[in-house]
């Protein structure tokens, strides 16, 4: 399931780093850009973005608190932590895990994760050939996934799913029930497997959706509060 550690402790975590570590260490309302092919340790920010460029060689965490984090094409990083601010990796690009609290996060082509992403409020896309090992989740945002392969579950509370051209979902696509006394009023999320996709495992509804599809899309089960019957068929491109 969602990660809910992980959001509690993520902001406070950055920021008493900041605090606790010596100043040279962290950037404090000043960006930092480390050059095309260059190598380079963890680097950490307050109230700054963060680029990597094309080619380069990053062996420790990068992490800001309030900015964007940007990996050009070819280069290699570790983990990449953000509060608020987007997250975007270039194609051919490979990292370790992604997270966010606020704020999308853009995987190009062929980029390669080895761990998992996930962002509590954001939109998660990828574009071809993205591999990524483990779990993708979060609680409000939706998910563009294209071509591309995830090893783990696909979780979320509110998000729309758009799982689509030939992508694999190899363990299970989960939509979490939400929380608290309002949430009957909220809008059904969309869940769509579109033409060639597949979910290996089970797409487990704990609320009820907009389930769609695609006549050539393949999944390994439905369970909670629908089932495999209430999915709407579809043959063209989108529903």
């Amino acid at each position: 399931m969602f990660n809910w550690t992980f959001i509690r402790i993520l902001a406070v975590a950055i920021l008493a780093a900041a605090l606790a570590t010596p100043v040279h260490a962290w950037s404090i309302n000043k960006g930092i850009d480390i050059e095309d092919g260059a190598t380079s340790g963890g680097q950490s920010s307050v109230n700054g973005s963060i680029t990597v460029g094309s080619k380069a060689t990053v062996t420790g965490e990068l992490e800001t608190v309030n900015g964007a984090i940007r990996v050009d094409e070819d280069a290699k990083v570790e983990e990449l932590r953000t509060v608020n601010g987007s997250i975007r990796i270039g194609s051919n690009a490979k990292t370790e895990d992604i997270s966010g609290v606020n704020g999308s996060i853009r995987l190009g082509s062929n980029v390669v994760v080895d761990g998992e992403v996930s962002v509590v409020n954001g939109r998660v896309s990828t574009e071809a050939g993205t591999r990524i090992r483990d779990d993708v989740s979060n609680v409000n945002g939706e998910f563009q996934i294209s071509g591309s392969t995830i090893g783990g579950d696909l979780m979320t509370v509110n998000g729309d799913v758009w799982l689509m051209d030939k992508s694999e979902l190899q363990g299970d696509l989960v939509v979490e029930k939400p929380s608290g006394w309002n949430w009957q009023d909220q809008r059904d999320p969309n869940i769509v497997i579109g033409a060639g996709s597949t979910v290996k495992g089970e797409i487990r509804l704990e609320r009820k959706v907009k389930f769609y599809l695609h006549e050539t899309a393949t999944v390994g089960g439905v369970s909670g509060e629908m089932t495999l019957a209430d999915a709407v068929r579809f043959s063209g491109d989108r529903p």
